[in-house]
C-alpha cells in the first residue's frame, strides 16, 4: 500500500439525498491532517452520522467526494476499509463477551482462522 500524502481525511462538497428527496447532508467540506485530533459536532439531524457512514464506506455520497488516507471512499472502498477501524455507537460489541472474545468473533466473521487471530 503506498504511503499516504495529503490530509488523512478530506471531504469536498459531500452531500447525501435519500430517495424521496430528504437531504441528510448538504455540501460539507473539511480536511483533517495526519496526527490531528478532530471533533465533529452538531445538533441531532445535522448530518454527522451520515458523514461518518460515507467516510467508512457504509453509504455513498449523492454528490461530492471523500478520501480517507488518500483513497476515494466510492472508488476504493476496499482500500479504505483496510486502513480504518469503525465501531458504531450501538452495534459491534457484545456486552456478555470479554474484549478478547469480541475480537475473536469479529475475526471469525471476517474469515480469519483461529491461528491468524
Amino acid at each position: 500500500m503506498p504511503a499516504q500524502t495529503g490530509p488523512a481525511v478530506e471531504a469536498e462538497d459531500l452531500a447525501r439525498v435519500y430517495p424521496g428527496g430528504k437531504t441528510a447532508l448538504g455540501g460539507v467540506s473539511f480536511a483533517v491532517g495526519r496526527g490531528e485530533i478532530f471533533g465533529f459536532l452538531g445538533p441531532n439531524g445535522s448530518g454527522k452520522t451520515t458523514t461518518v457512514r460515507i467516510l467508512v464506506t457504509l453509504l455513498r455520497a449523492t454528490r461530492g467526494a471523500a478520501r480517507v488516507a488518500g483513497f476515494d471512499t466510492a472508488r476504493e472502498a476496499h482500500r479504505v476499509r483496510r486502513v480504518i477501524g469503525y465501531a458504531g455507537q450501538s452495534v459491534g460489541v457484545d456486552d456478555d463477551l470479554t474484549a478478547s472474545e469480541n475480537l475473536a468473533v469479529t475475526g471469525f466473521i471476517h474469515g480469519l482462522r483461529h491461528d491468524e487471530s
